[in-house]
């Protein structure tokens, strides 16, 4: 058989030291290592079997011969190639096998999975050290558990051996001391016949044991000693069996009785069965407000609700943990439970906010604040920006100042200066004179072309109220026009004396378009401001008033805050009227960050949790628990104040006839919301001044902030009016608003808000009816008409008679009919007028008694728009 006659696939083959077999496919052979747990692995040998490739099969021909003479007997198909195209033979592994060369791609995945095992060994063992750390923990755990074990269960034996020798030599010593009374009792027992009748009267005991045991009796009779040893698996199952008296006590001498661990815990339980441990009662000192729930009350003194509700009920009254009692039932409450009482009223969460007093060492010098005030378009903030080099008046709406701000200017002399700009318009008298509490000197600006206003008065009224000294900066001197002298005159019609005509009020006349004497003025703010003298603690916690409140869109809530004592440092818990928060951030006037404020810095803070009212006083509190109980109770003032407002049915009497005046007014209801809450203050001012007694503006809600979906839900609920001033709103409030029907105006400028809500307000006001004379008709004769009724033939004796017009009928000189003419007719004609002189036909609506000689009246009923 040879190879060459058979050249398939497989091919028989004969190898001189092997045996016979068939040539597989082309096989990879390769080693991978195998990994375990524990650190084992294991070496495997892998064979892949590739598939042959289409020309594979003629290219490897000469290779698979056993021989080189053997290679001419291949097919002549193969012959054709050259060398160089033919692979290179590969080593024998073996004799009768023949390995090809790898391919790099092979090689690669060879190294690839070395790799890879190498890895996972890695891993592997890794793993298995990371097992057998925790193994070798665990281990060492459960060996520090049982030698704990076994050290507890020694300490158990050792007490047990000790109770057991403590109770054996007990006995022993109750055996010594008892022979003498034992000698009486004992014989009995013992003895056969001779002191048979001492048992019965002495051990009366030992009769009712004797049925049970007779067996022990009668063994330990025949002698003293003996009777502890009748037989010992007897007393094992007495031992078992029964309780340890006196008698299976001295009878086991030889064997050591114990108690096990139960027993010793039955017996404790049964010792403190009924007794509950008392605890220790604790006094405490309970404070109790004006009203306090059960719940709280129950806490404050640390005892359970119930029994406070049980005392209750023992008291007569039945109560549930949530009821709210006064203060002298919680006091009769915690004093019966042995608790001490301090009373408080609810407003004493406030007590020392405010106001402490300053230790005159730590005062400083502190700068003066300053309030310019004036009326409307005097040129208030034009003389600030110039003082400022800024230019606030551009971004008004109207040129004219709606808000109030805050800013401070160091003076040519070195000295800070903290202004505050206050607006001119009658609307803001709230926002002047928040300006004047918190202020130290007024700077009074007169026009010098318009001279004293109205609005001047009332800031010269302001600045007495808050004991203020005023310095009166005359300005516009620049114009053609200006007579300085004029205002000065005008003055002392109000007790204002300036120093030029021997008064103690400082002036100075200014330009603040060119400029002029801006200078001066600072000048004499720093000598009003050392004459004053002020001094504050910086030291201190902070406190201050909010000059102006506003909602931001991306910031929340923004008061503008004038610190007066004390620093205030970003982290502070700050309190301003019902809201509270922690101060997150602090910015001037030029909108920088800082992180703290002095006395007399006007600084914006972000945090408060709520926009407060203007006006409200700011303080910084200790904890947040405190800022907590302090917004809480003015919160509870600020509804109770609401709800009193609102209308209670039992009033005084001239309440009760205010009601009854106004219960027929119309109402003008209105959601008004802001940009800040001084802007919305003054309107709600303004507007509550257009009414009458006919009618008046409603506010149903007034706020800071954009336009929100609930304030068109709660316009739609009160059939209001939306007003946004300065603000807009949101996107799904316009679509709430479209769908509901309900308009929304915008104004940026007071007077179009307040002059537009008047003629709104107006047209709820019923015209006024005016009569204009016609003309008078006498009756001439009545005619009685089929179909038609009476008619009254009439004459025309002055103007003219119109059809449709109003009548009167007036019979000796008394109007006994008014209504209106139906039917006017000249002959058989119906006509619209019949002049003077002319005779007519008249009928009336709805009245047939008419008779001849009765004055007819005719007249026309005019109805005149009424305005506010």
């Amino acid at each position: 058989m040879s190879e060459g006659e058979n050249s398939g696939d497989k091919t028989l083959t004969v190898a001189p030291t092997k045996t016979l077999h068939l040539k597989q496919r082309p096989v990879e052979h390769g080693m991978v290592r195998q990994s375990f747990s524990h650190g084992r692995s294991k070496v495997v040998v892998v064979e892949k079997v590739k598939r042959r490739a289409p020309g594979h099969a003629e290219t490897a021909k000469p290779a698979a011969a056993p021989a080189p003479a053997a290679a001419p007997a291949t097919p002549s198909k193969a012959e054709p190639k050259s060398e160089a195209q033919r692979p290179a033979p590969a080593s024998r592994s073996g004799p009768g096998v023949v390995l090809r060369a790898l391919t790099d791609e092979e090689r690669e995945a060879r190294a690839r999975a070395l790799v890879d095992a190498k890895s996972r060994e890695e891993e592997d063992r890794r793993r298995a050290e990371i097992e057998a750390k925790a193994r070798a923990e665990r281990d060492e755990r459960e060996r520090a558990e049982r030698a704990a074990a076994d050290s507890r269960k020694r300490e158990e034996e050792d007490r047990l051996a000790r109770e057991a020798e403590s109770k054996r030599k007990s006995e022993e010593e109750a055996r010594r001391r008892l022979p003498p009374e034992a000698a009486g009792l004992t014989p009995p027992r013992a003895a056969p016949a001779p002191a048979a009748p001492r048992p019965a009267v002495a051990r009366p005991a030992g009769e009712a044991e004797q049925p049970r045991r007779p067996p022990v009796r009668q063994i330990g009779g025949f002698a003293p000693p003996t009777p502890p040893r009748p037989a010992p698996s007897r007393g094992g199952e007495m031992k078992n069996r029964g309780r340890l008296t006196v008698t299976t006590a001295t009878s086991e001498e030889g064997e050591e009785r114990t108690r096990s661990v139960a027993s010793f815990k039955r017996r404790q339980q049964r010792l403190f069965r009924g007794q509950a441990e008392q605890k220790e009662k604790i006094a405490r000192e309970v404070t109790l407000p004006e009203t306090i729930t059960i719940q709280e009350l129950a806490n404050r003194m640390s005892e359970r609700g119930v029994d406070v509700i049980r005392l209750l009920m023992k008291q007569g009254e039945m109560r549930k943990i949530t009821d709210v009692i006064d203060a002298d039932t919680a006091q009769l409450v915690a004093e019966e439970m042995g608790h001490t009482v301090k009373r408080v009223a609810e407003s004493d969460v406030e007590e020392g906010l405010f106001d402490a007093p300053d230790v005159e060492t730590e005062l400083e010098s502190r700068p003066p604040v300053v309030t310019i005030m004036g009326h409307v378009d005097h040129g208030k903030t034009s003389l600030l920006d110039a003082i400022r080099h800024a230019n606030v008046v551009a971004g008004e709406a109207g040129g004219i100042t709606q808000h109030i701000g805050a800013y401070q200017v160091t003076s040519p002399s070195g000295l800070p200066i903290t202004f505050i700009d206050t607006p001119g318009h009658a609307a803001f008298t709230a926002m002047r004179a928040r300006g004047a509490r918190v202020t130290d000197i007024v700077v009074l600006v007169v026009a010098a072309d318009d001279g004293v206003m109205p609005q001047t008065i009332e800031a010269i009224n302001h600045a007495r109220a808050a004991h203020v000294p005023l310095i009166v900066a005359i300005n516009k001197i620049d114009k053609p026009d200006a007579k300085p002298e004029r205002v000065r005159t005008e003055l002392l019609q109000h007790e204002v004396q300036v120093e030029s005509m021997g008064g103690e009020t400082l002036e100075v006349e200014v330009s603040a378009k060119q400029n002029t004497n801006l200078d001066r003025l600072l000048e004499a703010i720093a000598l009003q401001a050392e004459v004053l003298d002020l001094k504050a603690n910086p030291g201190r916690a902070a406190e201050g008033t909010v000059i102006e409140a506003r909602l931001d869109k991306g910031r929340g809530p923004v008061a503008t805050v004038l610190v007066q004592r004390g620093t205030l440092r970003v982290g502070d818990i700050a309190v301003a009227g019902a809201q509270w928060g922690r101060v997150r951030a602090l910015l001037d006037d030029q909108g920088v960050s800082r992180q703290e404020a002095g006395p007399s810095f006007p600084v914006e803070i972000l945090g408060f949790n709520g926009t407060p009212e203007a006006g409200d006083r700011v303080a910084v509190v200790e904890s947040e628990a405190r800022a907590r109980e302090i917004t809480e109770y003015r919160e509870r003032q600020r509804r109770d104040k609401l709800a009193a407002r609102g209308g209670s049915a039992r009033g005084s009497l001239s309440d009760m006839m205010s009601q009854l005046k106004t219960a027929g007014r119309k109402e003008f209801p209105l959601v008004i919301k802001g940009d800040v809450q001084g802007s919305v203050e003054a309107i709600a001012a303004a507007l509550e001044k257009l009414g009458t007694d006919e009618v008046g503006a409603r506010v149903v809600h007034a706020g800071v902030g954009g336009i929100s979906e609930s304030d068109i839900s709660l316009a739609e609920a009160s059939n209001a009016a939306v007003i946004g001033f300065n603000v807009r709103a949101h996107k799904e409030a316009r679509d709430a608003a479209e769908r509901s029907g309900i308009e929304i105006r915008y104004y940026n400028i007071i007077y179009n808000l307040v002059d537009d809500v008047k003629a709104a307000m107006s047209g709820l006001l019923a015209p006024t009816l005016r009569e204009t004379m016609l003309g008078n008709a006498t009756i001439l004769e009545v005619f009685d008409i089929s179909k038609v009724g009476k008619v009254a033939g009439c004459r025309v004796t002055d103007g003219n008679v119109e059809r449709g017009a109003n009548v009167r009928l007036i019979r000796d000189n008394v109007v006994v009919h008014e209504g209106k003419l139906s039917t006017l007719k000249r002959f058989k004609d119906e006509v619209k007028e019949v002049a003077a002189g002319q005779e007519c036909g008249m009928a009336f609506e709805n009245y047939q008694d008419m008779r001849a000689g009765d004055v007819i009246e005719c007249y026309r009923v005019e109805e005149i728009k009424r305005t506010l």
